[in-house]
């Protein structure tokens, strides 16, 4: 009214609109309207000066305050749901309110009465989120024992809590920890309760989740990204130190630290499944509590406005996949938890990816899969595909215990016998396959009848190894007279104990 009345002085002192609008900082258009509308009613500056404030506003808009009282009242809660919409503008709902009521407000008046109401919100509900477009995920602060039923020993279960931005519909999941498989664990869950996806999914900088925190370019674990690539859902973690980008998260954490964690804080939970029925049961009756402003709650919110529109899940649940990076060995193999698999032998000595889930190990080189086999337990085991073989390796592998055994069997007896000995000796037969080849062979070398000697005398004395025979054909020892194995007869000396002594106290046996 200030402005309105200097507007009215100025011009009565003879300026331009365009200098009257220079003057008092306003638009020429508003200069124009204003005096047009002082002229209509006859109000000149000596009239306008006695007047305060609110008597000028009374007298200049009169006729304006008239229409407003005789005007429907607009329903701003429903421009505020409306607004939360994809693609809707105020314009877009003034262009729909106008259409109903041909001498309704003017556009620059009705924006002027929702931004005045909207301003009566709290701070965190102004912010315009799109439904369908956030959810924000965070850990909260406080933590719930758990008590072992067994022991007796009591651990911390941990809470995940996720919101949906524009509707503020909030989910919680308690978990063992917050490492990342608690994180992707409780995304998978939040996706599930909610029925859909949201396109982007706002987590902070933990370093489960953020491989390489940056202000500009952060760095995603790759397990986490896999998992938003599997959902549809863009991952834009906050900024570091900068809590007010996932201001309805931190909200939320207080609100299930208040509404849930301390209505829980006289129970004794004896594990994880029984906490999170009770974590659910308390959920669904803070969605369900009306809001203290808008009409209805965060469930009536959600259901009308937010998950007709969120994407739909996807067929198969995500399954929680660990990455590694690894070099292939010379044996055409990849170490990975401690077990040993095969990937195809042209790729040694390359750089490969391994992927790791529950039931299975996927090997991929330069993004294209190489290899799949199902995970080994334990430690020091191997896996072996046939066709990952050098042509030679395969026609090895073809060899079983019972082919192995009728070839040296050919050889003769003794030779048969040998091999059955160091086949028998070895925890799997194949681990002695190769000793048993080579032995064969030495047949090959230094004749048949020569090998069977060696066999032979290599069973009298008990060396049953591919080494003992190699040794025993070297030095020509098959070639001497046949021996048998010396069986010593006990030697008797005051200073000998046999074992019977520690058996048979103070009797001399000899």
């Amino acid at each position: 009214m200030r402005k309105i009345k200097e507007l009215i002085r100025l011009k009565d002192a003879g300026l331009s609109n365009r200098d009257i609008a220079a003057s008092c900082s306003v638009s020429a258009s508003t200069v124009s309207e204003v005096l047009n509308r002082a002229k209509e009613i006859g109000l000149t500056w000596a009239k306008a000066q006695p007047l305060d404030e609110e008597e000028l506003e009374q007298v200049l808009f009169s006729e304006r305050q008239q229409i407003k009282g005789s005007k429907k009242e607009l329903d701003l809660e429903y421009l505020y749901r409306e607004l939360r919409r994809k693609d809707v503008t105020l314009q877009l709902l003034w262009e729909e309110y106008i259409k109903d009521n041909p001498q309704g407000y003017k556009y620059s008046y009705f924006c002027e009465i929702y931004q005045k109401w909207r301003g009566t919100l709290e701070v965190s509900m102004r912010q315009h989120y799109r439904v369908g477009e956030k959810t924000m995920v965070d850990f909260a602060g406080k933590t719930v024992p758990i008590t072992d039923p067994v022991g007796g020993t009591v651990w911390q279960a941990h809470i995940f809590v996720a919101i949906l931005a524009a509707t503020n519909f909030t989910f919680a999941l308690a978990t063992r920890d917050e490492t990342l498989e608690s994180w992707i664990l409780g995304q998978i869950h939040a996706f599930e309760y909610f029925g859909g996806v949201t396109e982007q999914l706002i987590p902070d900088n933990p370093k489960a989740v953020v491989h390489k925190a940056c202000r500009y370019e952060p760095e995603i674990n790759r397990t986490y990204h896999e998992m938003a690539t599997h959902y549809g859902v863009a991952v834009i973690p906050t900024r570091p130190k900068k809590p007010k980008d996932k201001a309805k998260a931190e909200k939320a954490v207080q609100l299930v630290e208040y509404w849930i964690l301390a209505r829980l804080r006289k129970r004794t939970f004896f594990s994880l499944e029984e906490l999170n029925r009770a974590i659910l049961e308390l959920l669904v009756e803070m969605n369900n509590k009306p809001f203290q402003v808008l009409e209805g709650s965060r469930r009536s919110m959600f259901e009308d406005l937010e998950k007709p529109l969120l994407k739909p899940l996807p067929a198969q649940r995500y399954e929680f996949a660990r990455w590694k990076s690894a070099k292939v060995n010379i044996d055409y193999h990849i170490e990975a938890e401690k077990n040993f698999y095969s990937v195809p032998y042209q790729l040694v000595k390359e750089q490969v990816d391994v992927r790791l889930t529950a039931g299975a190990v996927e090997i991929l080189h330069k993004g294209k899969r190489v290899a799949s086999h199902e995970r080994l337990r334990g430690k020091g085991k191997f896996t072996t595909l046939p066709e990952h073989m050098p042509k030679a390796h395969q026609k090895h592998l073809q060899w079983t215990p019972s082919r192995i055994l009728r070839w040296a069997s050919e050889s003769g007896p003794q030779t048969g016998a040998l091999v059955k000995a160091i086949m028998d000796s070895k925890p799997h037969p194949e681990q002695g396959y190769r000793a048993c080849i080579g032995l064969i062979r030495l047949g090959e070398r230094y004749t048949v009848k020569r090998l069977e000697a060696a066999c032979a005398r290599a069973l009298i004395f008990n060396t049953l190894s591919y080494s003992s025979v190699n040794s025993i054909l070297k030095k020509g020892l098959d070639q001497l007279p046949r021996v048998e194995a010396l069986t010593a007869a006990p030697i008797c000396h005051q200073n000998v104990r046999g074992s019977e002594y520690y058996l048979t106290e103070g009797q001399n046996l000899c």
